[in-house]
């Protein structure tokens, strides 16, 4: 060996050995990073998020998610949403205001993708069947008529000048809703907040909808389970159909085995169809869809209750940026369908 190449040689030993054992102290000094967990009520809802960090961030976490309240919340009379359903539908400046924009322009995207299976102006038709802020008789097919006049996606529009920005509405009657996708965008800005701060390793859960990165405490890829979608009213089933290995992705589930009722005889379910404005009577019994972002995944869950099992998967062909996993009744019996490449996170 030359002295040249031997000088070179013996320059990068000390180097390769610092990098080394820098190497072992970052993992060991991550090892030692103690995993926080949070938990509360948020939309309604419950949150449950572990993340590990060497200090407690609750704090930032419920700050963060009352902004998505107040930008989004049919409950919170000071709201940006309830300013557009009931007041002169200005959207204010600033971060409620912004993420208020932002889940208005994914549901129209998603509206679009899935030919108005997913519609955040179906409020008076939930509220008519006795899913939201009302219940009562069951409409009649003149009632249900009569609200598909002022239902529909395509009947709003944001508007943007110079210095304002609002929301039209063809109608005063329309209402929007943004609940089957406000989980899914709380969940993402919690994962923004986390991902500011360096954090790798967390899971945010708000009402069933998930953001997973890295890994648990137990040093494998978190795991998560899918509900068996058996009738369940009270909430109190845990079987769970299957588990899933997520990690650095998003997950939102839709079912119509907790939100239902019988009356006559009959099960309606709450999921309303905005063309017919009748609960879909689809052979989907559990919609399970993963993406990157969460939001993302809680619209498309509803839309493919809403689709059914064929158009779906017809949908899903279009985006393969979406896995789902579908529980559905085949003649009485409870069966599946999942993407392909979601095959190897199914744990069992």
């Amino acid at each position: 060996m030359d002295k040249k190449r031997k000088k070179k040689l013996l320059w990068q030993v000390p180097f390769l050995a610092l990098l080394v054992v820098g190497t072992i102290l970052i993992i060991r000094q991550q090892r030692n990073t103690p995993y926080q967990k949070c938990s509360g009520i948020i939309f309604g809802t419950t949150y449950n998020i572990t993340y590990q960090y060497d200090r407690d961030i609750e704090a930032d976490i419920v700050a963060r998610l009352q902004q998505v309240d107040s930008a989004l919340s049919m409950f919170n009379k000071k709201s940006v949403i309830t300013n557009v359903n009931q007041g002169d539908g200005i959207i204010p400046a600033g971060k409620t205001g912004d993420m208020f924009i932002d889940v208005y322009h994914l549901a129209m995207k998603v509206s679009d993708e899935t030919g108005g299976a997913f519609d955040i102006t179906v409020a008076p038709l939930v509220n008519a069947w006795g899913f939201g802020f009302k219940s009562g008789d069951i409409p009649s097919r003149q009632q249900v008529d009569s609200i598909l006049q002022f239902v529909g996606y395509h009947k709003v529009n944001y508007w943007a000048s110079r210095n304002r920005r609002g929301i039209n509405k063809e109608d005063s009657r329309i209402m929007l809703d943004c609940s089957a996708i406000a989980k899914g965008y709380g969940v993402d800005a919690v994962a923004r907040l986390l991902d500011e701060k360096g954090i790798k390793n967390y899971l945010v859960e708000v009402g069933g909808e998930l953001v997973t990165r890295g890994v648990s405490d137990k040093r494998l890829p978190w795991k998560i389970g899918v509900t068996k979608p058996t009738d369940d009213s009270l909430h109190i089933g845990n079987e769970l159909q299957t588990v899933l290995n997520i990690t650095d992705c998003a997950m939102a589930t839709s079912g119509n085995y907790r939100n239902f009722y019988y009356k006559g005889g009959r099960k309606y379910a709450h999921t309303i169809d905005p063309k017919t404005g009748h609960p879909v009577q689809h052979n989907i019994l559990s919609a399970t869809v993963l993406s990157s972002k969460c939001a993302q995944a809680d619209a498309y869950a509803t839309a493919f209750m809403v689709l059914g099992l064929e158009k779906a998967k017809k949908v899903l062909e279009r985006h393969p940026e979406l896995m789902a996993y579908l529980i559905y009744d085949d003649h009485g019996e409870n069966k599946v369908w999942f993407s392909p490449s979601l095959a190897d996170k199914i744990a069992q």
